[in-house]
């Protein structure tokens, strides 16, 4: 089981955006391969301090991980986060380098600077699921438009910022000399400029492809969630590193299931007779068809629970009841033969409403349903 971000930071749910950046320099420091070198622990804790970072650093991401953990993320095969530990130690640096003051620490820990590797655009589709789908989990193949390096393309080092990606400007003021740094006007950033390229390459040696990408998607996804597939957006030029497809789920509606939350509804119309004289009925579940037994004198509006036969739960707190409300249904035109028989049944005492104890109101079933 993945370790909890706050844990990892050191920092409660209710930590500021300051506090969270503040832990999190903390732990870079500490664990930074340039002090801990040829430590392969120290380097995995550095990995798992900026993850935590990545998600609780953004209002977005945090507010999903309060609510649903790392399933909200995590579709398997590189969702979420950084995709499983995905990213490498040139991906960090590369998003967090300002958290350092630019990239590195200034050569006090011995490895100075680090170059910034540009990184690709993303990429956004939505994909469509049934909630047979999103009870089971899917794989779902989808044909993507991306950018990437046209073959044939080649790169050399810039020599404005000599490969570094950063020019470095010292200017005298009134406080003394002062150093800035800044992402390279010519090659912005990459540290890289175009060599060579072929004729249908654009102006940085990229072309438009189309690739098949399978992406996993977890049973109990929610309608408006966002997983990630790291690497399969756009590609950088040069050294640059792959921006990510980020996929938003929509769930396509059902014809005779409802999901509210984990659980799901169905309203079951039965007749008179079958009310009366009891029945069996089919009906349809995310798993197939079961069939269910109306007891004899069913009322109108009792819910008959099927435990475990709706969503799992995201956050693996277990899978949601199928609610079956019963609907007897009224008939609207009577042949004279059915109206006798209903005019004979009118004085049966029978036939005269006798609520029981069990037979709970309609303010009763709803408080029973959202309690």
């Amino acid at each position: 089981m993945k370790e909890d971000y706050y844990i990892i930071l050191g920092i409660s749910k209710s930590a500021s955006a300051s506090e969270i950046k503040k832990a999190y320099r903390k732990k870079a420091i500490e664990f930074h391969p340039d002090k801990n070198p040829g430590d392969t622990k120290a380097e995995e804790n550095f990995k798992k301090a900026a993850e935590a970072y990545e998600v609780l650093s953004d209002p977005d991401k945090k507010a999903k991980y309060d609510r649903f953990g790392h399933q909200a993320f995590e579709g398997g095969g590189g969702f979420g986060g950084f995709g499983g530990g995905g990213m490498n130690m040139d991906d960090i640096f590369s998003q967090f380098g300002d958290i350092f003051g630019g990239g590195g620490f200034g050569g006090g820990f011995g490895g100075g600077r680090r170059q910034a590797r540009v990184k690709g655009s993303n990429l956004r589709i939505r994909v469509k699921l049934t909630l047979e789908e999103i009870a089971n989990g899917v794989e779902k193949k989808i044909k993507v438009k991306r950018k990437k390096v046209a073959q044939g393309t080649t790169y050399k080092t810039c020599t404005t910022c000599n490969g570094s990606g950063q020019v470095t400007r010292i200017q005298n003021t009134i406080l003394g000399r002062m150093q800035t740094s800044a992402p390279c006007n010519v090659c912005h950033g990459a540290g890289q400029s175009i060599d060579k390229k072929p004729t249908n390459a654009d102006a940085n040696g990229m072309i438009a492809t189309e690739e098949t990408v399978s992406i996993k998607i977890p049973a109990g996804v929610v309608e408006g969630m966002q997983l990630k597939v790291s690497g399969k957006g756009n590609e950088a030029p040069g050294n640059g590193i792959s921006g990510d497809l980020l996929v938003h789920i929509e769930e396509k509606s059902h014809p005779t299931l409802q999901r509210e939350g984990d659980n799901l509804h169905h309203d079951l119309y039965i007749s008179f007779s079958d009310a009366a004289l009891g029945t069996s009925k089919v009906i349809d579940t995310v798993n197939g068809k079961v069939r269910i037994k109306i007891e004899p004198g069913v009322q109108s509006g009792k819910i008959l629970r099927l435990r475990n036969k709706g969503i799992p739960s995201i956050n693996s707190y277990g899978t949601g009841d199928l609610l079956v409300h019963i609907n007897v249904w009224t008939p609207k035109e009577l042949n004279k033969e059915q109206k006798e028989f209903f005019k004979k049944m009118s004085g049966n005492n029978n036939f005269e409403p006798k609520p029981e104890k069990e037979d709970k109101s309609f303010f009763e079933k709803v408080k029973d349903m959202f309690s």
